[in-house]
């Protein structure tokens, strides 16, 4: 499913315009892009938790020329799915 196929769904299931839906769609992005970008954790009851977890610098090597480097320290998104999400998946 890509967000065409969401949108349609959520226009669907909620009886919105299609234009609707896709801002819906967009408005909940959003804002859990910026609740990450701030450091917060987004909690979703039933579905799950979005998170921001650090990754710390490291030496890495080069696989063609086996040179080592380094890696940045980074924040990565993290996702864990809810007990309703994963009982529906099972």
């Amino acid at each position: 499913m890509n967000k065409n196929d969401l949108v349609s769904a959520v226009a669907d299931s909620t009886g919105m315009s299609k234009s609707d839906a896709a801002k819906a769609v967009d408005g909940v992005v959003d804002s859990v892009t910026a609740a990450l970008k701030k450091g917060e954790e987004v909690r979703l009851v039933g579905f799950g938790t979005f998170s921001v977890s650090h990754r710390k610098a490291t030496t890495g090597r080069n696989p063609r020329t086996g040179e080592a480097i380094q890696i940045a320290a980074t924040n990565v998104p993290k996702f864990k799915s809810g007990k309703a999400l994963k009982a529906a998946v099972n």
